[in-house]
């Protein structure tokens, strides 16, 4: 069974809180889109989410994490943030008894044929994606990107969860073994290759890194390259395995699975 683990960052730093709700829920609805029912999705967040979307494997921790101080440069501060969140997650994902888990960027958008791919193959180490989407929120058209993916979308890895090392005392610290290399997405095949546990590429395209949100943490996506040859239509078919309709930017209320 696939464990997706989605961090949301805190109101008291998101530049729209309503756009940032409407862009998870887009996220979240496509984590609960897949085509098999071995999958659980945790949240990790300060403040519930504006949404309205509800489903049965879907759990919501919330937490009290205060925005963090040590770091001076912004990517950093969400770095920390980020990690800790994805820890709190595979620490309470531990009780559905995953065999793999998968770190989901907030506003990107993942294929509905992961959870089924992942049930296939319980006993393997993992995959990186070798091989995703680009996409400009509100745009037409979509970018494929063949080769080295995992270098550039957050929403890059899937682990096996023997190889997670989870500490005894669940606090994050970003120099800690592991979760280094899990929030610094681009390292963990070179990670996972020097404990001699190589990782294989996803054999399909797994993700929608999602760009132009006015919210993305990337320092990266200014020097990400569109061209003709990789533009494809959004077309009916990526928009049904990506959950990729544009998000309902409003404010909204729901029903959620809220632990402690």
């Amino acid at each position: 069974m696939l464990a997706f683990i989605i961090p949301l960052k805190s109101a008291q730093v998101s530049k729209d809180w309503h756009k940032t709700s409407a862009l998870f829920e887009r996220c979240l609805r496509s984590t609960c889109n897949q085509t098999s029912s071995a999958f659980r999705t945790i949240v990790v967040c300060n403040e519930m989410p504006d949404t309205t979307f509800h489903h049965d494997h879907v759990s919501y921790v919330q937490v009290d994490f205060l925005p963090p101080q040590k770091e001076k440069h912004p990517v950093a501060r969400g770095l920390t943030d980020k990690g800790r969140r994805v820890l709190k997650g595979i620490m309470h994902a531990q009780q559905f008894a995953p065999t793999h888990i998968m770190s989901v960027d907030a506003d990107d958008c993942v294929s509905h044929r992961l959870a089924d791919f992942v049930s296939q193959h319980p006993d393997d180490n993992g995959w990186y994606l070798q091989s995703g989407w680009k996409y400009i929120d509100g745009e037409p058209s979509i970018y494929i990107k063949h080769r080295r993916f995992y270098t550039m979308s957050g929403t890059a890895n899937i682990v096996h969860v023997n190889h997670l090392d989870l500490p005894e005392i669940p606090e994050y610290n970003r120099g800690y073994g592991y979760y280094k290399f899990y929030v610094d997405h681009q390292k963990t095949r070179r990670f996972m290759e020097e404990r001699q546990a190589p990782m294989r590429p996803l054999p399909f395209p797994g993700a929608v890194y999602v760009l132009a949100t006015g919210d993305n943490m990337s320092g990266n996506q200014d020097k990400l390259s569109f061209n003709f040859i990789s533009r494809r239509n959004l077309s009916e078919k990526i928009r049904t395995e990506f959950c990729l309709d544009s998000p309902k930017f409003e404010n909204t209320k729901g029903n959620h699975t809220l632990v402690s």
